[in-house]
């Protein structure tokens, strides 16, 4: 009579092909093509006669391909291959045996193709790529371009810091001998400190770069272009680090980067912080960059020095960076980088919020800052002297006096003009 179908079981023939559809469908999502051809195979074989058809309905798989597995069951050596050789499309660099050679004369036009190429003064973006290689008469798309510049080591890279131009041949040396001096000031309890100019900074509802937390999607508003506000001017942030203490002191000042500001700013420093911490000083040593308000060659810079040499009865002995090391100066990386960390994202809307957002400035190793507010007026364009920087009490040192040397107190009446 044979076996009839019910109305729970899915039948070819006499073999039932609801359990087979159920084993397949279980272990399928974890195999890859040539996997699932050959559990079906298998299926097919263990079925016996009419288990092609059978396996092919369960699964919906081609006869042929159950065929074509059952084929590879039967080999001595399994093979790993997924499909038989010659398989499947042939790739778009097999096809176009120039178009890895055009990519990558496009990305490198400098060295690998023409100078010229319109795409060295472009952005390089797949898209561009793409559009100049089917001007070429390639047939890519913007997708296949990202594949092979992937596959030809490229990636996405931004520009590195690394070339520092002529360096003096002293700068060692330099360095060696502004730490022996720090060190022997540490020794003996005389004050050594960091002193830059850190960026300045517009006053205003500006962006000001990094991130901070808030409401998704609330942005915070700040104007599309940075143009100076007149009614709020800028802010000039000059910082006095003391390498003893850990500790920071920066002058907000309003109005021209001068020596005259600079030098103002130790001033306060000594008297608010550096006075209290160091009351036997008889020295002050001062590292500071070779250029800027405090240059190695600005007149402004030493004259300023002697008048607070004399007010405050001490020896300042300055040692400057060697030419082209400001990055290495101390205070860039043990005040200002915390100081930009500290202010991320926030418009620096007044003078207030930017003495506040520097004053609240900390670190996990005692890091602590003071700020005020600088309000005094520091015209640029003085001139000073001959007469004047020959009545400088200053004695250079005997390696690089240009770099190094000190700035006693003279006897000098208060009317001379360099203490006017």
């Amino acid at each position: 009579m044979g076996l009839q179908p019910c109305a729970h079981t899915i039948c070819c023939g006499v073999i039932d092909v609801e359990p087979i559809r159920e084993r397949f469908s279980t272990v399928a999502p974890f195999l890859d093509e040539r996997g699932r051809r050959l559990v079906a195979a298998a299926e097919a074989f263990a079925a016996g006669y009419g288990g092609i058809a059978a396996v092919a309905m369960a699964t919906g798989m081609a006869p042929s391909t159950i065929g074509r597995g059952l084929k590879e069951l039967a080999q001595d050596e399994p093979s790993e291959r997924v499909r038989r050789p010659g398989a499947g499309r042939k790739p778009a660099i097999v096809k176009d045996p120039t178009l890895v050679d055009d990519l990558e004369a496009l990305v490198e036009p400098t060295t690998r193709g023409d100078p010229e190429a319109p795409l060295r003064w472009t952005c390089k973006s797949l898209r561009r790529l793409a559009e100049a290689l089917q001007q070429q008469g390639h047939q890519v798309s913007r997708t296949l371009v990202g594949e092979l510049l992937n596959a030809a080591g490229y990636s996405l890279q931004a520009n590195r810091k690394t070339k520092e131009g002529n360096s003096h041949p002293d700068r060692d040396a330099q360095f060696a001998d502004i730490n022996t001096q720090v060190a022997a000031a540490l020794a003996e309890n005389q004050p050594a400190i960091s002193v830059d100019t850190k960026k300045k900074k517009l006053v205003g509802d500006f962006r000001n770069n990094g991130r901070e937390y808030r409401p998704q999607g609330s942005p915070e508003a700040v104007r599309v272009h940075d143009f100076l506000i007149k009614q709020l001017g800028r802010a000039v942030p000059y910082g006095v680090y003391d390498l003893a203490a850990n500790a920071g002191w920066v002058s907000v000042g309003i109005d021209h980067d001068t020596a005259a500001f600079a030098v103002n700013s130790i001033r306060q420093w000594w008297r608010n912080l550096g006075r209290a911490r160091y009351p036997d000083a008889t020295r002050l040593l001062i590292t500071a960059d070779g250029g800027g308000s405090n240059g190695s060659r600005v007149r402004l810079w030493k004259r300023e020095l002697q008048k607070l040499a004399n007010e405050l009865d001490l020896d300042i002995a300055v040692s400057h960076l060697p030419p082209g090391t400001s990055k290495w100066n101390k205070i860039e990386h043990r005040l200002f980088s915390f100081i930009s960390q500290n202010w991320r994202a926030q418009p620096l809307v007044s003078y207030r919020v930017i003495v506040e957002l520097i004053s609240a400035t900390t670190t996990k190793t005692g890091l602590t800052v003071r700020c005020e507010l600088d309000t005094g007026r520091y015209p640029s364009g003085v001139v000073v002297s001959d007469a004047e920087m020959a009545a400088l009490n200053t004695k250079p040192a005997e390696f690089h006096g240009e770099w190094n040397y000190t700035i006693s107190a003279n006897t000098y009446p208060s009317n001379c003009a360099f203490i006017s």
